[in-house]
């Protein structure tokens, strides 16, 4: 593995040689091998490689929705090892934001509602100054009232990026968050991904080299459950230390 060098600055969220298995023996599929890697505040970390590379495997882990086989996942000072239910629940909601590739939100809710719902299932007051700041930042402000399935897939996604974000946390993890949206809309949440990073440590998983090259500035390249390379993102894409890095990025890969 080939390390990057990275400015010196507060670490939101680490991953130390964490391995993730499922099933056993000669049947077991190993999705992560001894994964380390530090994740800056402030900064966005694109995670790239082919399919079952562990990219998602990764991301479950950081936001405590899967339990690492061996290795140690951290939200700041907090190791997630050995967290009851109890206190991993409340992390999750107050600290780390999920945004899914399948939007995930409630279709009989209002937008209003879907934003508000973590706040309402943890019985806390809604911050309705932030409320206010979120929905005028994300463009939705006039859409409030409307259900999921009368807005279109960019308000849904930035709608799913509201309500990760309704609780202020620390952490915004982003899995394929532009896969089904159209090129208008994608540049539309790359621009509001550039400003968030600004306040929260964000990391997405993508397939797409161009939108990491964009607006990432670390990336880091899975194959086979490892972490073959990661470094700042215009060194990795222009001058990349590792073959299969090169391979990938020139459409030679596999």
């Amino acid at each position: 593995v080939t390390q990057g060098s990275a400015p010196s600055t507060a670490i939101a969220a680490s991953a130390v040689e964490v391995a993730k298995e499922y099933g056993a023996g000669d049947t077991a599929v190993h999705a992560l091998r001894g994964v380390s890697i530090d994740f800056p505040a402030g900064e966005f970390t694109a995670i790239m490689g082919p399919s079952g590379s562990g990219k998602s495997t990764l991301m479950h882990c950081l936001a405590g929705l899967d339990t690492p086989s061996a290795g140690t996942v951290r939200i700041g000072d907090t190791d997630l090892t050995g967290l009851g239910d109890k206190a991993m629940t409340e992390l999750r909601r107050d600290r780390i934001g999920f945004v899914f590739q399948s939007f995930n939100l409630v279709p009989t809710l209002t937008a209003r509602e879907n934003i508000t719902l973590p706040c309402d299932i943890a019985g806390r007051d809604v911050d309705q100054q932030w409320m206010d700041t979120v929905v005028s930042r994300l463009g939705l402000a006039a859409r409030l009232e409307h259900r999921p399935s009368e807005l279109s897939g960019g308000q849904q996604q930035r709608l799913c990026i509201a309500r990760a974000i309704a609780c202020n946390p620390e952490v915004l993890l982003m899995d394929e968050p532009c896969s089904a949206l159209d090129p208008i809309a994608t540049a539309r949440i790359e621009e509001l991904i550039d400003e968030l990073r600004q306040q929260y440590c964000i990391v997405i998983v993508t397939h797409s080299m161009a939108q990491a090259a964009r607006v990432s500035q670390q990336t880091a390249f899975f194959h086979m459950g490892q972490i073959v390379e990661i470094g700042r993102t215009d060194e990795l894409f222009t001058n990349p230390k590792e073959q299969r890095t090169l391979d990938y990025i020139t459409g030679r890969f596999g």
